[in-house]
């Protein structure tokens, strides 16, 4: 890749430049395989690198604070418009800045410090912020947890509910960062129901599945759906609240005035064209493709003797434990790495080992997909992580440079949307 199509950049930091002309490059060569990544289109580049950056635009369409906001309520309100029929949802908010803020904003909007909250722990498969200790969440508020069932890897639903009835939570998180499950949304808001709870399906991870039909959809089980809107959904990094409209002002209210002040317009901009991208018969295509690669690839890493929690994936995740391969997370992901496969090490429910030198691995198929890869290639993916893994355990460097060559060689087949040769 060259900083040359960045000219004015290349002119004024050529430093920086090259920074990202390398990082342009690692993206091009390699084959990326954490779950939470994606590659945008050129158009949600484009649009995210507009001058909308330059406006300052406090409040919402029609109600700002500053003038000269004719054409930036236009692109928030198409923004707006395109999430609530793309999903089916009665509101939607596309200002937050990100996953984290989002959530903090529903915390706000329904909750009190100091009052109960319910969500997935975060060594069984959770977020930080569904009431976990080290976040704020945890700090805020009280947070209960609960996990999966040691003897399946999967969310026990009478449990879930027992603890429900117990603690009497005011807010309910369901999903979470390393979920290969289907989550069963109508199961959580009976239960949430039951306990008389605000119940908020955190989809962070497969909004994108769920928009193109790949994932049953929460809407019309909870109270509000909290998302990012890049990872499966392939946009910019932003992202969106969605509730029923008994909530709207509640949710409007602290996301702004609440938390945060004028919102990234040209981040608004790039989710717009994300939404509308993702409105497409080909992006349907693109969500089930996910899906079936992830189960190929499940099945081709199974046949190799891996250990993945829960026996497999029904989304775009799978969760790997390598306790019987010998070999720690997080020496396997550094390994990986230098074999041009990027994935993140990861805990494994019950693990043994510390957060920091976890026992498993966390890899998906959004990015390969979105490069066309299909799955016939998952069987050769299997074995790239396999021979990686093996060579993990003898510091073996040489294999591992033998594998990135093969992997370059597949990837500069299938080119990265967003990423022309220049």
């Amino acid at each position: 890749m060259s900083a040359s199509r960045r000219p004015a950049l290349l002119a004024t930091d050529p430093e920086l430049a090259s920074f990202v002309a390398a990082e342009e490059s690692l993206q091009a060569e390699t084959l990326r395989l954490i779950p939470s990544e994606n590659y945008v289109s050129a158009a949600v580049l484009e649009a995210s690198g507009t001058v909308l950056q330059n406006k300052y635009s406090e409040g919402y369409p029609g109600r700002r604070y500053y003038e000269g906001q004719q054409n930036i309520d236009r692109v928030e309100a198409l923004a707006v418009e395109r999430a609530k029929g793309l999903f089916g949802v009665d509101h939607a908010n596309v200002q937050p800045y990100s996953g984290s803020p989002a959530n903090l904003a529903v915390y706000l909007a329904f909750a009190k410090p100091g009052d109960t909250v319910m969500g997935m722990a975060l060594p069984m498969g959770g977020h930080l912020t569904h009431g976990w200790g080290v976040s704020a969440t945890g700090s805020w508020f009280r947070g209960v947890q609960y996990g999966v069932s040691a003897d399946t890897g999967l969310i026990d639903y009478d449990a879930v509910r027992a603890l429900a009835l117990a603690e009497r939570p005011k807010i309910i998180f369901c999903g979470g960062t390393a979920l290969p499950r289907t989550i069963d949304f109508a199961a959580f808001a009976s239960i949430a129901k039951e306990a008389g709870a605000v119940l908020v399906a955190d989809v962070a991870h497969i909004a994108g599945l769920i928009a193109g039909g790949a994932h049953p959809s929460p809407v019309g089980h909870v109270d509000v759906v909290s998302t990012t809107t890049h990872k499966t959904l392939r946009g910019p990094r932003g992202a969106m609240l969605m509730c029923r409209e008994e909530h709207a002002k509640a949710i409007d209210k602290a996301v702004f005035p609440g938390l945060q002040g004028g919102p990234h317009n040209q981040t608004t901009a790039g989710i717009a064209v994300a939404l509308h991208e993702a409105a497409q018969p080909s992006f349907t295509a693109y969500a089930h493709a996910v899906v079936a690669n992830a189960k190929a690839l499940a099945a081709a890493l199974l046949e190799r003797g891996f250990d993945l929690v829960s026996g497999g994936t029904d989304n775009h995740l799978i969760l790997m434990d390598l306790t019987s391969r010998g070999v720690p997370g997080k020496i396997a992901a550094k390994a990986l790495d230098r074999a041009g496969i990027v994935v993140n090490y990861n805990t494994v429910p019950f693990d043994p080992r510390k957060p920091f030198d976890p026992s498993g691995i966390r890899i998906g198929t959004p990015s390969l997909t979105s490069r066309g890869l299909g799955v016939e290639h998952m069987p050769v993916v299997a074995e790239w992580i396999s021979r990686a893994v093996d060579a993990a355990a003898t510091s073996d460097e040489q294999a591992l440079s033998g594998i990135r060559a093969e992997v370059a060689d597949l990837m500069s087949a299938h080119p990265a949307p967003g990423l022309p040769l220049a």
